[in-house]
């Protein structure tokens, strides 16, 4: 009988409690032009998608000039960084349970829409990124999710196939992602349904398919 071998992570709203840093960032890189996003919109529109995607979306929609993208995407990066550096913090039941699962021998990677920085400083802030056999970000892909190629590349470079690997996912986009790649989907309201416990039962019920 086949088994999971390997739980792939999204990162903001799945293993980092960060959906309204990203939302604030971006507002106050906005702000510098007169623009807003409403969290409605947030929520239902822009949650879990690239800033270079939510941008153009703006452009489209509300007209915001194509050429200060680059530096309301830089802004929103620097904003996004101070958040995390004062707000990011571990959290035990995300220690233990990845601690537990690498104890197993699941292989653990996290796919995130997130730039490779914001990845890599959240992790580390959250006493997670030693956990991690590897990491992919917006920057290592050519399209975000809700495609699937983080997840394929994910996939692949685990010498494993699809139904060896459940994704752990929160918003439309990313559950969207993991489901296209052929993958289990563990789908989350919040970080704390992120437990060893949870992922553990959802395991055990996807392995009994198999």
């Amino acid at each position: 009988m086949n088994k999971i071998k390997a739980v792939i992570f999204d990162m903001d709203g799945v293993l980092i409690d960060a959906k309204d840093w990203h939302y604030e960032a971006l507002n106050q890189a906005l702000e510098l032009f007169g623009m807003q996003i409403s969290r409605y919109d947030h929520l239902v529109t822009f949650d879990g998608l690239p800033t270079k995607k939510k941008l153009e979306m703006l452009s489209l929609e509300r007209g915001l000039p194509k050429e200060l993208h680059t530096f309301i995407n830089q802004m929103k990066q620097q904003y996004t960084l101070e958040i995390v550096n004062h707000k990011c913090k571990p959290k035990f039941y995300h220690e233990y349970a990845l601690s537990r699962l690498k104890n197993l021998d699941y292989k653990l990677a996290v796919c995130s829409n997130s730039v490779r920085n914001s990845v890599q400083t959240m992790l580390d802030k959250a006493s997670l990124i030693d956990y991690m056999d590897f990491y992919i970000s917006n920057q290592d892909v050519n399209r975000g999710k809700p495609d699937p190629e983080m997840y394929n590349k994910a996939i692949k470079r685990m010498g494993l196939t699809p139904k060896e690997c459940m994704i752990v996912e929160d918003n439309d986009h990313g559950i969207m992602a993991a489901k296209a790649s052929g993958a289990f989907v563990m789908e989350v309201e919040t970080v704390e349904d992120v437990n060893y416990i949870n992922i553990l039962k959802h395991i055990n019920q996807y392995e009994a398919e198999l």
